[in-house]
């Protein structure tokens, strides 16, 4: 049977998109593609998941197109790559904006909401923007599996999660290491990047204060501050209480010495 491609006398990319995306679903093309390969070597393919608590923007179709283009290739070769959709649910931005909008801070869980209510909002608000990325996602053409997508506030994910970290922990590649981070006192939390461009983290300040620094004498009275130490240790001082101990305390021991 012989078949005629539409001819587009007139470039309309709206409508065209459109007019695929109806021939791709009314006749299940994605759901073909896996079918017809069933039985064939697997390319496995997990999405890195977008936050459903945000708009999608232009970055994400950027983002999202070389996702797929690894995965039709692999298609065309001949491998079955079931996608599977996910949804990255963790975070302190769901966390502020459901407190914002229920009026509380963290001091009232517990206490004017329970904690099975304050996890069930922060439920609903990280799910927020799903239809809209759901559009999205068939809109660009996106091929990936929204019916049974992974979501990372899941149980199952968690405790797959849990699982791997235990065999790594078991073939001894895991590690102690420190590192600097921002951290929030009112959440009790590290913040990471994402949640350090929330509108107000940042505002100017106007600091007066005189920063002094004292070397501590090394003596018999001082000696426990060394301890843990690598070489010199210091006060440093940032107002009037602690000044002053400094000052008594290393004069002090200067006095002594």
């Amino acid at each position: 049977m012989k078949v005629k491609y539409n001819e587009y006398k007139h470039l309309n990319l709206t409508a065209i998109g459109k007019d695929i995306r109806k021939e791709w679903e009314s006749k299940d093309i994605f759901q073909k593609s896996l079918k017809n390969r069933k039985d064939n070597p697997r390319y496995i393919f997990y999405e890195g998941p977008p936050s459903a608590n945000g708009m999608p923007g232009i970055h994400h179709v950027m983002a999202r197109t070389i996702k797929d283009i690894f995965c039709r290739y692999k298609t065309l070769k001949g491998f079955y790559v079931k996608r599977k959709a996910g949804w990255d649910t963790h975070g302190l931005p769901i966390e502020i904006a459901v407190e914002k909008t229920l009026g509380i801070t963290k001091e009232d869980i517990g206490k004017k909401i329970s904690v099975k209510e304050y996890n069930n909002a922060c439920r609903k608000e990280v799910m927020k923007y799903k239809d809209l990325w759901d559009e999205l996602t068939l809109n660009i053409g996106y091929w990936v599996d929204l019916d049974d997508p992974y979501i990372t506030f899941d149980n199952t994910y968690i405790e797959s999660v849990w699982y791997l970290l235990s065999k790594l922990y078991e073939k001894g590649l895991l590690y102690k290491g420190y590192t600097i981070q921002p951290y929030s006192p009112a959440a009790g939390t590290g913040l990471s990047t994402h949640e350090l461009n929330q509108p107000g983290c940042y505002r100017m300040v106007k600091d007066n204060t005189v920063v002094a620094q004292f070397k501590v004498i090394r003596n018999d009275k001082s000696e426990f501050l060394f301890k843990n130490a690598f070489g010199d240790v210091f006060f440093y001082c940032l107002d009037n209480y602690s000044m002053d101990f400094a000052i008594k305390y290393c004069f002090g021991c200067r006095e002594k010495d």
